[in-house]
């Protein structure tokens, strides 16, 4: 296996620790462990970071190549809505996630707050539906 075709298997990789993190995160917020929760975010954070890197990486390595999607009916109409929302989603976490955390390093918690009602539970949908991608392009179909 060259590093080009192994790029995916490490980007869903990358979307499953992200998913981790997040859900630790979560966890740890519910617990009122703020400290616990501060590191789990920015973990995640920086796990996405690492992610959107090698993303883009394999892009310009296919120089616009992908794998065709090899399922039919069912699982056709299971697939391609969530790889639509899947895709637009992707593109509008990254601002919510950036406010988020601005708000956070503010200390405007009541900020921060309201934006993570909202941002959390896209970006872990965003994360997870990464997941489900690449299991739907590389080994279920």
């Amino acid at each position: 296996m060259t590093f080009t075709e192994f790029l995916p298997t490490l980007n869903a990789i990358l979307n499953g620790i992200a998913t981790l993190l997040l859900t630790a995160g979560f966890i740890f917020i519910l617990r009122r462990e703020v400290k616990r929760h501060r590191l789990a975010m920015l973990s995640a954070f920086g796990v996405s970071l690492v992610f959107l890197f090698f993303y883009v990486l394999h892009k310009i390595l296919v120089r616009g190549v992908h794998t065709e999607f090899g399922g039919e009916g069912f699982w056709a109409w299971v697939y391609y809505p969530m790889l639509i929302s899947h895709i637009i989603l992707a593109m509008a976490i990254v601002p919510l996630v950036i406010v988020t955390f601005f708000h956070a390093f503010k200390g405007q918690f009541k900020k921060h707050r309201k934006w993570a009602r909202w941002t959390f539970p896209l970006w872990y949908y965003v994360s997870v539906t990464g997941v489900l991608v690449y299991f739907f392009l590389y080994h279920w179909f």
